[in-house]
C-alpha cells in the first residue's frame, strides 16, 4: 500500500512543539514498499490565521485540510481539539521525537499498524507510536 505521509514542521528538519495546524509547511512523503521518498512541502499559509479564533473552531480544521489535501497520515508530537475533525479524513499519528528523520524511522517500525488503522476508514482512532 502507498500512503501519502505529512510531518508537521517550520523548518524542514524537525518536528514543531504546538498543535498539528500550527506548523508552516507540511513535509509530504511516499512510504510504499520500495521504501521512502520525500515528495513536496505544502505550505499551511493560514498556520497563524486570525487569532480570535480559538482552538477547536472547524475553521482552523478547514484551512489545515486545504494544506493536506493529498495527504493519508498526519504525523506530530500533538494534536488539538481539531483531532476529530481530522480523523474523518486522515489517519493522525503521534510520534514525540524531534526530527523528522526519527518520526520516519518510528512509522517504518509500525508500518503495519499504521496501515491497518488507516484502512478504518472515518472509524480509525489515532495512533501514539513510541520511538
Amino acid at each position: 500500500m502507498v500512503l501519502l505521509v505529512a510531518f508537521c514542521t517550520d523548518d524542514g528538519t524537525n518536528m514543531i512543539n504546538e498543535h498539528a495546524g500550527q506548523a508552516r509547511y507540511f513535509d509530504i512523503y511516499e512510504f510504499s514498499d520500495k521504501g521512502t521518498e520525500f515528495l513536496e512541502r505544502s505550505d499551511n499559509s493560514k498556520y497563524k490565521g486570525d487569532e480570535t479564533i480559538k482552538h477547536g473552531d472547524p475553521k482552523k480544521a478547514q484551512a489545515t485540510m486545504e494544506a493536506l489535501k493529498r495527504a493519508h497520515v498526519l504525523v506530530n508530537k500533538m494534536f488539538g481539539p481539531n483531532l476529530p475533525r481530522l480523523l474523518k479524513k486522515l489517519l493522525c499519528v503521534v510520534v514525540r521525537t524531534d526530527k523528522i528523520t526519527d518520526a520516519i524511522d518510528v512509522l517504518k517500525k509500525n508500518w503495519a499498524r499504521v496501515e491497518e488503522e488507516y484502512q478504518k476508514g472515518e472509524s480509525r482512532k489515532h495512533l501514539v507510536l513510541e520511538p
